[in-house]
């Protein structure tokens, strides 16, 4: 069958970016309009998802279909490149004018590629990675997850049943990435990802000789109805001293780790204090309160299996709002299904927008019904915050935290959506006023400044 060709246009192309791990790569060059590749032993998905998010196009595969690519060129036409990464599969290009390019991958013919490939995650930032050998599963109801396991030789290392979302864990990349294959066309199964790594987040610096106004806020007693309740998902939370440890309710830990006192504040220290100083700003008291989420434990970074258990757990701890900074390049299905879970519930979720100066989208900030959050410095973006469409509000980079008598500053998005975590919070617990009456007077205040 021969293979449909088309010119590809310079204007599909993105900015170079490495996207396999390890030795593996892929280099699309947007200023030569050429595509590079040093692959060994790819499998047809994860390459795919490679190539999707490297351009932007929306491919589609013909179910089954499986190869691994084995090959090593540079500076070829995208056309002759793809020819090399798909070997004997055929594919057709197909420009769109108002949408994102296709691209169709199969064996037989071209309506026999109807599986939507999802674009992965690139090594744009260097500690953007997926967890070796995991799986994430979201299955359907009905489904016997040990057998399924045991069938691809795989050790089930978490789950959470009423969801029905598992991860597995596997002898190693190979097997994982042959076990994903296999999972995109079972039909018991609804999702099948990796379990990627978010970006860490922002360390709070030291400042020295001066220290923050303390925090006026008081605490009315909360009423057994209609109690606004932040969950912050985030790193483990250090005390806030007395007159502020009464705002935190009882901490939950999906890592089970504990992290051991510090004169540093957590990055969660300083996004609860960022919380309850714009909650002041809303009034000298209120009734809202934060429950923290430890989903870092002990460990630097945060994986997407970990948040999703996280948000879960903030909704069962009766949280009203979420405060999510933290993000990554990262769509996960699964973890994007339990926040849209919470949304249906009326649950008001906050994101941060992600610290680098581009219109790429951070996930789960750019998930919908999601609130993201970029920085501002000023009356101007800041100079390290994304923006682009996926932005809905604007709030200060900057906050310092303070323990004791030092201080502590934190910049980025993060502390910028806490800020608005503890607006909304602070006026939710003090009106009548419904989440959107707060949401739009709050898109008018802190609007996304202009590029």
């Amino acid at each position: 069958m021969c293979r449909v060709k088309k010119h590809f246009p310079l204007a599909v192309l993105l900015l170079a970016a490495v996207v396999a791990p390890a030795a593996n790569s892929i280099v699309w060059n947007a200023k030569t309009g050429s595509v590079s590749a040093d692959v060994h032993g790819e499998t047809l998905w994860p390459l795919l998802e490679d190539v999707a998010h490297q351009t932007g196009w929306h491919i589609f595969i013909e179910p089954g279909l499986d190869r691994k690519a084995d090959v090593k060129f540079s500076k070829l036409n995208p056309g002759e490149a793809l020819k090399k990464l798909l070997g004997d599969l055929n594919f057709a290009y197909v420009p769109q004018t108002n949408e994102a390019d296709q691209l169709y991958v199969f064996a037989t013919v071209m309506s026999a590629a109807t599986q939507r490939v999802n674009p992965a995650a690139t090594n744009r930032v260097a500690h953007v990675k997926r967890i070796a050998g995991e799986l994430l599963l979201k299955v359907k109801p009905g489904t016997d997850i040990v057998a399924l396991a045991k069938a691809l030789g795989a050790k089930i290392t978490g789950r959470d049943d009423k969801l029905g979302i598992y991860r597995l864990q596997f002898a190693d990349d190979a097997a994982t990435d042959a076990a994903l294959a296999s999972l995109k066309t079972n039909a018991d199964v609804a999702t099948a990802e990796y379990d990627y790594v978010l970006d860490p987040p922002v360390t709070p610096q030291k400042v020295a000789g001066s220290t923050a106004a303390p925090i006026a806020l008081t605490l009315n007693p909360p009423g057994d109805s209609g109690r606004v309740i932040v969950g912050l998902i985030d790193t483990p939370v250090q005390s806030l001293g007395s007159e502020l440890d009464k705002f935190l309710l009882p901490s939950v830990s999906i890592t089970g780790d504990t992290v051991a006192g510090s004169a540093d504040p957590t990055h969660a220290t300083g996004m609860a204090e960022t919380i309850l100083r714009a909650m002041a700003a809303q009034g000298g008291s209120t009734s809202a309160q934060i429950l923290p989420v430890d989903v870092y434990g002990n460990g630097e970074t945060a994986t997407t299996w970990n948040v999703a258990l996280g948000v879960q757990a903030a909704v069962n701890g009766g949280a009203t709002v979420l405060n999510l900074s933290l993000g990554g390049a990262n769509d996960s299905t699964i973890l994007a299904d339990v926040i849209q879970q919470a949304i249906a519930k009326g649950i008001v979720v906050f994101a941060a927008a992600g610290n680098q100066p581009v219109s790429t989208p951070t996930y789960p900030a750019a998930d919908s019904g999601v609130i993201a959050v970029a920085a501002t410095q000023g009356n101007q973006l800041a100079a390290y915050s994304n923006y682009g469409s996926f932005v809905s509000l604007a709030l200060p980079g900057t906050s310092v935290v303070t323990i004791g008598n030092s201080s502590w500053v934190v910049q980025g998005t993060s502390p910028a959506t806490a800020y608005a975590t503890g607006v909304a919070a602070g006026t939710k617990s003090g009106t009548t006023m419904t989440w959107a009456q707060i949401l739009a007077i709050m898109q008018q205040k802190f609007p996304m400044p202009t590029k």
